[in-house]
């Protein structure tokens, strides 16, 4: 079964806005809210530069898209994110009645919605359909890079514990 090319034009559109972040210092993750076919909100990784732990980028996008629908509920969108979200952003999009999560690489550690399954659970309101592996190699990839780059700068040798944990 091959890839839809929707979900990775979008998704291509969640790495450029990864790239963003990894220009501005912040760890490479972008997300996009589309509903119908249109780009409603958009943001990356951004809790250094704004002093917020809460700005990933998942996070972002989904206040942008409520800023655009003038409601914080977005039925019906789909959130493509370049790295499985953490249990912050997994519930926020349960809040948000998300329709479908679209991921690109696997978060191997603090993944809440494949690595560790906490958006799918029995008790929650509202499930959110998730796809995975949109474009896995390139978001894992810049993730990687950024990581070996940060390390090296720092003076460190690589060491894979210390660092994004990407999952095939």
């Amino acid at each position: 079964m091959g890839i839809d090319q929707t979900d990775e034009n979008f998704m291509a559109q969640a790495l450029a806005l990864a790239r963003q972040a990894a220009d501005a210092g912040e760890v490479p993750v972008g997300a996009v809210v589309v509903e119908e076919g249109k780009v409603i909100g958009t943001g990356f990784n951004q809790p250094v530069s704004r002093h917020d732990p809460s700005a990933h980028a998942e996070i972002v996008a989904l206040r942008a898209a409520g800023a655009c629908k003038g409601n914080y509920r977005l039925p019906g969108t789909t959130l493509y994110v370049t790295l499985e979200p953490c249990m912050m952003c997994a519930g926020a999009m349960v809040h948000a009645r998300i329709h479908r999560l679209v991921i690109g690489a696997l978060e191997g550690k603090a993944g809440a919605v494949v690595t560790h399954p906490s958006l799918q659970q029995d008790w929650l309101n509202h499930k959110v359909l998730v796809s995975t592996g949109i474009l896995a190699q390139q978001c894992s990839r810049l993730l990687t890079d950024f990581f070996v780059q940060r390390r090296a700068a720092q003076g460190k040798a690589a060491d894979p514990l210390d660092h994004f944990t990407p999952r095939a």
